[in-house]
C-alpha cells in the first residue's frame, strides 16, 4: 500500500467519524426520547419524554416523581436518553424552568455526547418473579425464577429450568413493593451461563404499547431513586 493510500485511508475514516459526530449534534432527531434528568451534579431529579427540540428549545414531559429544587433563576441539568433508531445513549445539556401541569421548558439545548452506556434505564436486581411458558412447558403453570436485571427492551431471568431461544413466557414481577404487579410478555433471545445449576436467559419484551414501555422506565427509575437515596 502506497503512502497516498494511508493517507486516503486516513481521510475517509475521519470522514466517516466527522459524519457520526455531526449527526448527533442535532437534537431535533430526538423528539419523544425517554430521558433521564440529573443536576450538573449528577443528582436524579426526574424521568421524562423530551418533546419538540427545536433551535436549542424544548419541552420535558415529566412523567415520575420528582425531587427538583426551588429556583427563581432557570435550572442547570444534564439530560439522558436512548436514540431507539441507533441504539446510542445520547448526552444533552441545557437549563430547565417550570411550566404547567409537570412540563418544563429547556433552554440552551445541545448534545454533548453518544455513547454505549444504557444502564440508566437498566435496573440490576434479584427480585422474586415467575413466569408461564407458552406452548405447554412446565405443565402449563408457572415458574419460580429470578429477575437479575430489566429495561424498557427486555429482562435477563434465572431460573432452574432450561428454556430455548425464540421460547415464548409471561413475565412477572414486583419491581417495587408500593407498585403493582408488572406483567410483560417476553422472547427468549440467549442463554447466559448461569452458577451452581441454574440457567440465565437474556430476554425481550415482545407487544409493549407506548403506555406499557412509559411504566416500565417509570418503575425502573422509581426503583433506581430508591436505592440511590438509600431508602
Amino acid at each position: 500500500m502506497s503512502l497516498l493510500d494511508l493517507f486516503r485511508k486516513k481521510e475517509n475514516k475521519e470522514s466517516v467519524q466527522d459524519g457520526v459526530e455531526e449527526e448527533y449534534e442535532e437534537p431535533e432527531i430526538y423528539s419523544g426520547m425517554r430521558v433521564e434528568v440529573t443536576s450538573m451534579e449528577g443528582r436524579p431529579l426526574f424521568a421524562g419524554k423530551l418533546m419538540s427540540p427545536m433551535r436549542g428549545q424544548a419541552e420535558l414531559y415529566q412523567y415520575t416523581e420528582g425531587e427538583v429544587p426551588e429556583s427563581e433563576e432557570p435550572l442547570g441539568v444534564r439530560i439522558r436518553g436512548v436514540n431507539d433508531r441507533k441504539r446510542k445513549a445520547v448526552y444533552m445539556e441545557g437549563t430547565i424552568a417550570p411550566l404547567p401541569k409537570h412540563i418544563w421548558k429547556v433552554e440552551d439545548l445541545h448534545v454533548v455526547g453518544a455513547g454505549n452506556d444504557r444502564a440508566f434505564f437498566r435496573l440490576e436486581t434479584n427480585l422474586p418473579a415467575s413466569i408461564t411458558l407458552f406452548g405447554g412447558g412446565f405443565g402449563g403453570g408457572e415458574r419460580e425464577c429470578r429477575l437479575l436485571n430489566i429495561s424498557v427492551g427486555g429482562a435477563r431471568i434465572g431460573i432452574d429450568s432450561q428454556l430455548h431461544a425464540g421460547d415464548k413466557f409471561l413475565l412477572k414481577v414486583k419491581l417495587l413493593e408500593d407498585r403493582d404487579t408488572s406483567v410483560m410478555y417476553c422472547e427468549v433471545l440467549r442463554a447466559i451461563e448461569g452458577k451452581d445449576g441454574t440457567y440465565e436467559y437474556g430476554s425481550r419484551f415482545l407487544e409493549l404499547t407506548e403506555a406499557d414501555q412509559d411504566k416500565i422506565s417509570q418503575n425502573i427509575f422509581a426503583a433506581q431513586l430508591k436505592e440511590r437515596n438509600g431508602r
